[in-house]
């Protein structure tokens, strides 16, 4: 019997089952929790899996293989390739991305009845890591996907409102799940392995790039000794992360590992922390400050509008190494508990799979996200932006003070 469900091809992550990044365990959820629902293929790169560890399903979702990196300059032809190859079977191509923005009308003209949704991710053209040539085209390739898809979605209230006055669009407003992550009881042989969880020590994961601020996190703690600090992440994948290492492998209090892929491990490490540093600054709702939430953790986090909004403004904010330098000396004079109780709220309210997975069915289906709301909204905090013509950036406004972001959002 011919199935009825709309096909559905999922393009611009690395693959699942998810190993690494949010994009990843966006999709590694969605496949759990709408497989009933559509009829899925994700596309995954064949440079990131093992021949023998492909598959042609997973949980429902056919598995197919590009033979590209998902990441990088490769990225426009990996995300181009599967968009043109999912264009001849699937009724919705939800894009992950703005890589391969650039090729869509074309695409549109050709297969003018199919749907094309897209995720814009943050504002990929900001990040510092990218030369002048690189911004101009992510920059140019996110305006002609925003105006040639069919829905936009957006992760973060911010970025929704800048799609707003960047575009005119109404873009769809749908963050991240953390309820994924677990709380891990330390077991002794984990001791022996990771000898820090016997004592306090903060703790972030992260991709090493500038803009997750890891040369200022680094530097505030290489200058208060008496504060141990654990960070995952790729620190041999580009040279700001092999300097990086070489310059604090050697600093007593500072633990740098490479990266965790199994959650079970990553968990231990992340829920036994005695607080976590959240560096990220470009844009969106990070998942790893999210999961940070969901765990009751208490944060310390990069003074930029993206987190402010993504933590309610709720978490410790600082800017620059000594403004950190000075948090970490009174560490045990600050609101903790308090912090933690209030994020971890904030996440169970609002950062859950079932609700996400939710909204991006509805989107999918072409029914209204809100349809069947799965908690209560604040109506007490009134957000809104405007353009400042002296100040560039935007304010945030609510019911109780105002916000000013120290980077802004340049419109």
């Amino acid at each position: 019997m011919k199935s009825t469900k709309k096909k559905l091809a999922v393009i611009g992550t690395v693959g699942v089952p998810a190993k690494y990044g949010g994009f990843e365990t966006l999709v590694h959820y969605m496949v759990e929790n709408l497989n009933e629902r559509f009829d899925m293929t994700v596309y995954c790169s064949g440079v990131a899996y093992k021949r023998e560890d492909q598959m042609a399903n997973w949980k429902g979702a056919r598995l197919k293989y590009v033979p590209m990196k998902a990441n990088g300059w490769q990225s426009i032809f990996y995300d181009l390739y599967s968009m043109v190859h999912a264009l001849f079977y699937a009724d919705v191509l939800l894009v992950l991305g703005i890589s391969a923005g650039l090729f869509i009308p074309i695409l549109k003209m050709i297969w003018p009845n199919k749907k094309i949704i897209l995720n814009i991710d943050g504002l990929e053209w900001r990040r510092p890591k990218w030369n002048w040539a690189i911004k101009k085209y992510l920059m140019f390739s996110e305006r002609i996907a925003c105006k040639y898809c069919d829905e936009i979605i957006t992760d973060n209230r911010i970025l929704k409102a800048y799609a707003k006055i960047r575009y005119n669009i109404d873009s769809h407003l749908i963050e991240y799940g953390a309820d994924h992550v677990k709380k891990v009881t330390i077991a002794q042989k984990d001791i022996q392995r990771y000898p820090f969880l016997d004592g306090k020590y903060a703790f972030k994961v992260a991709r090493i790039e500038p803009e997750n601020h890891l040369h200022i996190i680094l530097e505030a703690f290489a200058k208060v000794p008496q504060n141990k600090l654990v960070i995952v992440g790729n620190w041999k994948n580009s040279q700001y992360g092999i300097d990086l290492l070489e310059e604090y492998k050697n600093t007593a209090n500072i633990v740098l590992l490479d990266p965790i892929y199994e959650q079970k491990e990553l968990d231990l490490l992340r829920s036994n922390a005695f607080y976590y540093l959240h560096g990220h600054s470009a844009g969106g709702t990070n998942p790893s400050l999210v999961e940070a939430m969901y765990l009751g953790l208490p944060i310390l986090s990069f003074d930029v509008i993206y987190n402010r909004v993504t933590t309610n403004n709720q978490a410790i904010f600082f800017s620059t190494v000594e403004e950190l330098r000075q948090l970490l000396l009174q560490i045990d004079r600050q609101p903790l508990i308090a912090v933690s109780q209030q994020l971890q709220e904030y996440a169970m309210k609002r950062y859950t799979w079932e609700n996400i997975c939710f909204r991006y069915g509805n989107l999918l289906d072409g029914v209204s996200i809100e349809t069947k709301p799965m908690f209560k909204r604040e109506h007490s905090q009134r957000i809104s932006i405007q353009k400042n013509k002296k100040q560039k950036g935007a304010r945030i406004y609510s019911n109780t003070e105002k916000i000013y972001a120290p980077d802004g959002v340049m419109f």
